[in-house]
């Protein structure tokens, strides 16, 4: 007998019961990336590939790295010229301290209808949506309107080096016909308080801009006089770019969200007078300031210091490390302040660097996006929304993908989204992992 079909859609209740099973077995795999090669995601790799393959989707592993597996295949769509969508998700954690936590990080435990464990909203959620979204499709026998390429990568925690970097330089031909993407940090809700329900849909990333700085001094006996001191260059380098102001910025991602929120406040901007004072604004919108706020401007965070080997010796050789981020279109700026900020006794080189992202807000891939989730959710908001950090989107933006942050989940108020990033507790309601299913489902049938 078929079982009885969703009153909110075509999804039906295996898809639903299936979501909250992978996301909970997914957890179960103990995929963390500490960086530096340390991780393995193939066990999590050959999990979805398998359920992929049952239902009849051809799945295709590949590693860069033994063990740093990823998975790609392909949906043909009912129309083959029409361009493809890619919808990609990563398979890797970052470290969770079992002590820190209510229930153990990787239980995938379900209590109380909530799924607990890490990758419960970075991104095993997500991963889950989409596997049991496509299998609901193969036991309807639903072809979607264009071809629909899924990606489960490794290592989006670290460098992506073994994942979508990987994919993206040496299998760009499995992208083929892709000119859009979807994949984690948008579309869940954000309570502003009043009552007001916002889905912030990610349509731009800043750029990552990780700094080395490095000083060169003259080793000495620390009792004695120094005026070539590279512990003390190297520290007034890092009191100058941590105490640094940077300019606002506005990009027309975080313009249009600007402008959204406070109309939805009840506040109307100019953002195109020269007097605007865009913090004041910022200070007007309560709780939805966040949504914008580390997006206005570059930014320049010291997180760690190394020099010496003993109290009594001056070092020869002192190093820094900066999170530094840049706006769309802010990267000169930054390496020009970054210039004048480390001065002339410090070098400085990017230990890692990736573009900023910037996708259109006006397009009619936008619209149907917020329309999925306001159709699901009719007295919320959909918002646009640019990551203060970054995701695979920056890889796969080299081979001409637009990305957009949709992941969708509707969350009750209580469980913020944004602080279970990375955090401790992490977890998802199973009513929010149905609401995800029955959204995406939506918008990859009318994308």
């Amino acid at each position: 007998m078929a079982e009885a079909a969703d009153p909110l859609g075509p999804v039906d209740r295996q898809a639903l019961d299936e979501v909250v099973t992978f996301t909970s077995d997914l957890i179960r795999i103990d995929t963390t990336n500490r960086g530096g090669g340390d991780c393995r995601e193939r066990p999590a790799a050959e999990y979805v590939a398998e359920r992929l393959a049952d239902a009849g989707i051809e799945p295709t592993l590949l590693e860069r790295t033994p063990g740093r597996t990823n998975v790609v295949a392909r949906i043909p769509g009912t129309d083959p010229s029409a361009d493809a969508l890619l919808v990609h998700g990563h398979l890797d954690v970052v470290p969770a301290e079992p002590a820190d936590w209510s229930v153990h990080p990787f239980s995938g435990e379900v209590r109380d209808g909530v799924v607990w464990g890490r990758g419960a909203v970075d991104m095993k959620n997500m991963d889950a949506m989409v596997l049991a979204t496509v299998r609901g499709w193969a036991r309807e026998g639903f072809r979607p309107p264009r071809d629909i390429v899924i990606a489960y990568t490794a290592d989006e925690e670290d460098s992506a080096v073994d994942g979508s970097g990987f994919l993206a330089d040496r299998h760009a031909g499995l992208f083929e016909g892709c000119t859009e993407g979807i994949s984690e940090s948008g579309a869940f809700t954000f309570h502003a308080g009043q009552g007001l329900s916002l889905y912030p849909i990610g349509a731009g990333e800043r750029g990552t801009g990780w700094l080395k700085l490095s000083a060169e001094g003259r080793a000495g006996h620390g009792s004695k006089v120094n005026r070539e001191n590279a512990v003390t260059a190297v520290a007034a380098a890092v009191a100058r770019i941590g105490e640094h102001e940077w300019p606002v910025r506005l990009t027309p991602t975080v313009r249009a969200a600007i402008t959204e929120i406070a109309a939805l406040h009840g506040i109307t901007v100019d953002l195109d007078d020269p007097g605007f004072d865009v913090p004041q604004l910022l200070a007007k919108l309560g709780p939805a300031a966040t949504l914008v706020q580390n997006t206005i401007r570059n930014s320049s965070n010291p997180t760690m210091l190394g020099a010496g080997y003993k109290v009594n010796v001056i070092p020869g050789h002192a190093t820094a490390f900066v999170d530094g981020r840049f706006v769309p279109g802010g990267e000169d700026e930054f390496h020009e302040t970054l210039d004048r900020l480390t001065g002339p006794l410090v070098s400085w080189e990017f230990y890692h660097r990736e573009q900023a992202l910037l996708a259109p807000v006006d397009s009619p891939t936008y619209a149907r996006l917020r329309a999925a989730v306001e159709k699901f959710d009719p007295g919320a908001h959909a918002v646009p929304y640019c990551m203060s950090g970054g995701t695979d989107a920056k890889q796969f933006a080299k081979l001409g993908i637009t990305g957009y942050g949709f992941s969708p989940l509707k969350l009750p108020p209580g469980i913020d989204y944004q602080a279970l990033f990375h955090g401790v507790d992490e977890r998802v309601p199973v009513d929010a992992l149905h609401f995800g299913v029955r959204v995406l489902d939506h918008y990859l049938r009318t994308a």
